[in-house]
């Protein structure tokens, strides 16, 4: 296959085009060096989770879905932009937003790529099997690691309180039950801690 082939070279506009999730900043910090994490961080961080911990995820997984899902879930905020979770007025336009990305930067791919990764994409956002729910879970749980072992900056600077957190979070529970207890206990420790409002 040369450079010249379409079909490679869709293939390479698409990975050059993702590569600007590097630059994708979230409201979550860094422990090391508290500065704000990147998308790119944040998948990496939960592939290399979803196979530490799969043990602890409900039904049969496919592991290397889930894998497929937390490499592409965020690459729509490329477009959409990154809406912090607690934003309740980010969140009304959030899947709008995010399913037309979608549709433009799986629409670099050839069509069967393209369709096949947003399927992917759809099925993580809807939780609506045990891959998408393990996924999901671990989703929410990184950042609330993040924030009890860094400096909480993300909670503190939005004032963000426990009941939001077990709202928000609580869905953990749906693809990996032990997660879900590990989380709870977690976040009351971060109230005894002052790094969460009770």
């Amino acid at each position: 296959m040369s450079l010249s082939d379409d079909r490679l070279q869709l293939q390479l506009d698409f990975v050059m085009a993702v590569d600007d999730l590097k630059h994708v900043t979230r409201q979550t910090t860094l422990r090391a060096d508290g500065r704000p994490e990147n998308d790119a961080e944040h998948s990496w961080h939960l592939a290399l989770m979803a196979i530490v911990l799969a043990e602890h995820a409900v039904g049969d997984i496919d592991l290397q879905r889930v894998l497929t899902m937390h490499i592409i879930h965020d690459i729509v905020e490329i477009i959409a932009g990154d809406t912090f979770i607690y934003d309740e007025a980010g969140q009304v336009s959030k899947d709008e937003r995010e399913r037309e990305a979608a549709k433009q930067l799986f629409g670099l791919l050839p069509q069967d790529q393209g369709d096949k990764l947003r399927g992917l994409w759809e099925e993580f956002e809807e939780r609506t099997t045990a891959d998408s729910r393990y996924a999901a879970s671990l989703d929410r749980l990184q950042p609330l690691l993040l924030n009890y072992h860094g400096d909480s900056a993300a909670w503190l600077k939005h004032g963000i309180r426990k009941e939001q957190v077990v709202k928000r979070n609580q869905h953990i529970q749906e693809g990996a039950p032990p997660l879900w207890a590990f989380a709870q206990q977690l976040i009351d420790r971060a109230v005894s801690e002052g790094k969460l409002k009770g």
